[in-house]
């Protein structure tokens, strides 16, 4: 079973002014596509190429040591990339309502406040990699990953838990349009936040 490339569920240019159609069409047509590529040459002929993506990044550990750097790299490319995609809607934006609402006033003071430090983690994360909102048992927790590494690679990185909202730091994400203005670039994303699916995620995660 061969990994696929997820179809966008928007045009390419429906995330307009805030991120260009063009970055769009080569972060997911050519960068993801990559990760794919790449991810399938490890696993082809092997047991794992009829894992879901979320059960190989998940226990990296397991695998066989020659294929645990290729699956993280371009596994967790594929995971984090095929997420990302759900974040972002045209109709994102606004603020989150529900239990969600409720677990972030709580864990952050404010809406406001919560958003002041994912952008700082996102500002602050050094070269590429990625910022998470992540639930462990309802908990809340903002963190940052290097690279392609997230939140489901148990015993690799600080923090665990299901990802709720993610945002790509990595150059290639914004640099058409943002060149090194990331702080620009986060605050855009805050137009795009999917927070109904967010608020899904987290009442899956109780």
């Amino acid at each position: 079973m061969a990994f696929q490339l997820p179809a966008l569920m928007y045009p390419h240019n429906a995330l307009e002014p805030h991120i260009d159609a063009l970055t769009m069409e080569i972060h997911h047509g050519k960068h993801h596509q990559a990760y794919i590529n790449n991810l399938n040459t490890a696993v082809a002929g092997t047991s794992m190429d009829s894992m879901f993506v979320e059960e190989l990044i998940s226990n990296i550990g397991s695998l066989p040591k020659e294929k645990q750097m290729a699956v993280r790299n371009n596994g967790g490319g594929h995971y984090n990339h095929s997420f990302f995609w759900k974040v972002l809607s045209p109709k994102g934006g606004g603020q989150p309502a529900g239990e969600l609402s409720n677990a972030i006033n709580s864990t952050y003071g404010s809406f406001d406040e919560f958003k002041s430090k994912f952008t700082t983690a996102g500002t602050g994360r050094f070269g590429s990699g990625w910022v998470w909102l992540v639930s462990s048992q309802g908990k809340l927790t903002i963190c940052s990953t290097p690279n392609q590494d997230n939140p489901l690679m148990y015993g690799l990185v600080e923090t665990n838990g299901i990802p709720l909202i993610g945002l790509d730091v990595w150059e290639h994400a914004y640099y058409l349009k943002y060149q090194n203005r990331r702080p620009d670039y986060i605050n855009a994303f805050w137009n795009l936040v999917d927070w109904g699916m967010a608020n899904d995620y987290f009442k899956k995660s109780n």
